[in-house]
């Protein structure tokens, strides 16, 4: 706020900031972060080593569609999967097909899209929890939070399921199994937020599970991309 005044007037500027948070803090010091917009995102915090991490990416925008004619939709030019649990990873844009009427949308690299221009898509960024697991042990640390089955050999990645982790409704989409890096990608409810990470932490503590910064995922993304 910037006071003004002399013997006749007295002008106020007030300069009003907009921060967002993400609802998730991790206990290790960042050694590079960047403003992005109205969200300070962690690039790299220390002690990263070779992973594995939970990395958040909460400030990635992410939309939902819900339409009755979805089956002719498109999102910034791409066409959304025509089967429930498909995906499509096209111009740092994931789109998750999730039952006969919706459709995820989630930004994981490049420059932010401005926002479909369809009446059908809400921004639920704010609503939600968005991370990564990435690394080695992913899916070990992953059975004991859940039963559903990353590894089944019929799915191919990308691919998108739904249901419970840590007895949480969640999307969950697995980008890559061994032999390539290993990673999930998972969102809920925002309001899980503190729960869910003491969960993964907790299944994660033997194989030394780690925060990690967004440099970690974007290079995960680049090699999944390239």
């Amino acid at each position: 706020m910037i006071l003004k005044a002399n013997a006749y007037t007295c002008e106020v500027d007030m300069t009003i900031e907009t921060l967002r948070r993400s609802p998730v803090s991790f206990d290790r010091q960042s050694v590079q972060t960047e403003r992005r917009g109205d969200w300070t995102v962690v690039l790299e915090y220390e002690n990263e080593d070779g992973g594995p991490y939970v990395i958040d990416l909460s400030h990635r925008t992410r939309w939902d569609l819900q339409s009755d004619n979805i089956a002719q939709k498109k999102a910034w030019g791409i066409p959304i999967p025509e089967t429930p649990g498909s995906c499509v990873l096209k111009n740092g844009i994931l789109i998750n097909r999730m039952n006969r009427t919706q459709a995820s949308l989630w930004h994981l690299q490049g420059e932010i899209p401005a926002d479909p221009e369809d009446p059908d898509v809400t921004d639920v960024t704010e609503a939600t929890l968005f991370l990564a697991l990435l690394g080695k042990n992913i899916f070990d640390m992953a059975e004991k939070l859940t039963s559903l089955d990353f590894l089944d050999p019929r799915k191919e990645t990308p691919c998108l399921f739904q249901g419970p982790f840590s007895h949480v409704p969640c999307q969950i989409v697995m980008l890559a199994r061994p032999p390539q890096i290993s990673g999930l990608l998972l969102t809920c409810s925002r309001g899980y937020a503190r729960d869910m990470l003491a969960a993964i932490f907790a299944a994660g503590a033997e194989f030394g599970l780690r925060p990690g910064g967004e440099n970690a995922h974007t290079g995960w993304i680049h090699e999944l991309m390239n």
